[in-house]
């Protein structure tokens, strides 16, 4: 690195770009997506929504995004970070407002499919920008702050969206136009930061710029990205399943309602409350490889668990996996970050395919898991333990 490069690095500015991202996670990504969870069954009632209907308008945004993960930072990589996040901002505020005019299931379902495509586009790029501003020592850091962001989206936006905004705003409508010009607001934003210092991008060979086909051609090429995305697929798929099916797991051994959903807010909250000790700590050991091995067995091992726990020894299963969620994404996208053959200017394909690869994992790991449930209501843990065991495998043939 130069030392323009360095004196950027260490510019405070690169703190300004650091908290915008992690609250563009929050605001326009988190809150948004897990409104719409708790308000359901406001919307079911407005629109005359079925149970299958519902759960079909919530799974179209990972089928969508499964294409926009890799087009968004292909994008960016084409055009520039900022202009990219910008702009994702602005459509995202759009169409979310939007789906508070919709009347039915065919205009809601429309909607939500036209928005899964535009969200993936932006934790990817924040992540991205994390890598161009910070140096290697606080990358970790860096990706634990905006993957904290996002946890804490996650908590806020399920908490307050039916019980304190809805009777605020007058109803889950005006909830998600609110929303939707918030995302607008935080574009607007982006638009005045400082564009990427040119001197932080490694210049593409010959200082020609790369056409999308070409950045991604190069991408694909490389075994580790490969390699990582399998991980990711893994661990996402275990995470995602788990998640989904806890809940109505405990319910049907018993447990009150607000006691089983009360396990999964305690899975964030530890979750949210370790990812930056986690980063921190990544960032002092220098080695990203060996807290992802041990953060990949201890999930496959306390998953597993679940299938065999005892009513007491649940919460504490719970909380030791959900102790190392966010903190594997943060480090998780910091060791993609400082792949070796990885160009800065083909970084954002580099995480879009990443993320593909997590959002295929995320499809089809929750119905794989539930039929399982045919068997016995334990049984899906198992297959869930599993796939963080494949992603523990996997790292173990991601060169450190």
């Amino acid at each position: 690195m130069s030392h323009s490069d360095h004196e950027l690095r260490q510019s405070n500015y690169r703190w300004v770009v650091l908290t915008l991202g992690a609250l563009t996670n929050t605001i326009v990504i988190a809150i948004p997506s897990m409104a719409l969870p708790v308000l359901f069954k406001e919307i079911s009632d407005d629109l005359g929504l079925s149970l299958v209907q519902i759960g079909a308008i919530w799974g179209m945004g990972s089928l969508t995004g499964i294409l926009t993960a890799l087009i968004g930072g292909t994008i960016s990589d084409r055009y520039g970070t900022r202009r990219t996040i910008t702009v994702a901002c602005f459509l995202i505020g759009l169409i979310g407002a939007l789906r508070g005019f919709t009347t039915d299931f065919a205009t809601l379902s429309a909607v939500v499919l036209l928005y899964g495509f535009l969200t993936p586009a932006v934790p990817t790029n924040i992540h991205k920008v994390c890598g161009i501003w910070f140096p290697r020592k606080q990358m970790g850091l860096a990706n634990g702050v905006v993957a904290m962001g996002m946890a804490l989206g996650f908590m806020v936006g399920s908490m307050i969206s039916a019980t304190v905004m809805s009777p605020l705003l007058g109803g889950w409508r005006n909830v998600l136009i609110f929303y939707g010009s918030l995302a607008v607001f935080m574009g607007v934003l982006w638009h005045f930061t400082r564009s990427t210092p040119t001197e932080l991008i490694q210049p593409s060979p010959e200082g020609a710029e790369l056409s999308l086909r070409e950045g991604f051609s190069q991408t694909i090429r490389i075994k580790r990205i490969w390699l990582l995305g399998l991980v990711l697929m893994g661990f996402s798929g275990c995470i995602q399943g788990t998640l989904g099916y806890l809940p109505l797991y405990l319910r049907g051994i018993g447990w009150p309602e607000a006691r089983a959903d009360g396990a999964l807010a305690s899975f964030h909250a530890f979750s949210m409350f370790f990812v930056i000790p986690l980063a921190l700590l990544s960032d002092r050991l220098g080695r990203r490889k060996p807290l992802l091995l041990v953060i990949a067995f201890v999930t496959t091992i306390g998953i597993g668990m679940l299938s065999i726990a005892t009513n007491a020894m649940v919460w504490p299963l719970v909380m030791l996996t959900g102790l190392f969620r966010d903190g594997f994404m943060a480090i998780f996208m910091t060791t993609v970050i400082e792949t070796r053959k990885l160009a800065s200017y083909t970084l954002g394909t580099a995480l879009g395919l990443v993320r593909v690869l997590s959002s295929i994992g995320g499809l089809i790991s929750p119905p794989l898991g539930n039929s399982l449930a045919a068997i016995n209501s334990s049984t899906p843990f198992l297959f869930w333990a599993g796939l963080a065991g494949i992603a523990f495998f996997a790292l173990l043939f991601v060169e450190d």
